[in-house]
């Protein structure tokens, strides 16, 4: 079922390529926010402790350890809400430099990322529903050796589609797109991998955004 809108700016219909797209195109999109100008210090504001608290997650999946499976767990879920709550800060408050940083990585690359970055909001959509952390995870072997015990090791498990009938037909069709998606990327992929790839477009996307030392700054980490 296609998902046909109409934009805010023009009123026109469109079909929109990202699930929160409110414009049919960016001259739209630029005549709407002159219209309603934000606080732009604002907007980097939330953006920048929005950053910092991904990072503080991404970088904790390192140190945590498989022995403590209910703090693993927790660190899982804790850097999937913070990809998903940077990637919506782009999306919506700075979605040129977030197109732009799409483009540049070429057709290939650009599918990974969007598919990476939207199964990860599946995975986010379903805990707390009907999902548990545990249905997403499939921890890895004990082996001896350096890498034992730690959980960037583990993967994500391969999981049944989802149950959508209370939701819209607009909001199941999103909801299937981002479950393929995490069909075809996540599954059977470590969750180092997983969120290594994600939180490198994020930051450099951030990082274009503003000259926020801070922002750079975690860019380079």
């Amino acid at each position: 079922m296609a998902d046909i809108r109409n934009c805010e700016q023009c009123t026109a219909s469109f079909m929109p390529r990202r699930e929160h797209a409110r414009f049919c195109s960016s001259r739209c999109r630029v005549a709407w926010n002159r219209e309603n100008r934000s606080d732009p210090a604002a907007e980097v504001s939330a953006l920048e402790w929005s950053l910092t608290a991904m990072c503080d997650a991404t970088q904790s999946l390192s140190r945590a350890r498989a022995w403590d499976r209910p703090r693993a767990l927790a660190v899982i879920s804790e850097a999937v809400w913070w990809v998903t709550i940077v990637d919506g800060t782009l999306v919506r408050h700075h979605p040129d430099a977030y197109d732009s940083a799409m483009a540049a990585r070429g057709r290939v690359q650009r599918h990974l990322v969007e598919e990476t970055l939207a199964g990860l909001r599946f995975v986010r959509n379903r805990m707390g529903h009907d999902v548990d952390h545990v249905d997403f995870i499939q921890p890895a072997a004990t082996r001896p050796g350096p890498g034992d015990g730690r959980i960037t090791a583990w993967t994500w498990k391969s999981v049944r589609q989802p149950e959508l009938a209370s939701l819209s037909p607009r909001g199941q069709a999103w909801e299937m797109t981002r479950y393929h998606a995490y069909e075809a990327q996540l599954a059977g992929h470590t969750i180092g991998e997983i969120f290594q790839r994600a939180a490198e477009f994020l930051k450099l996307t951030a990082a274009s955004v503003t000259s926020v030392p801070d922002i750079r700054a975690r860019a380079a980490r």
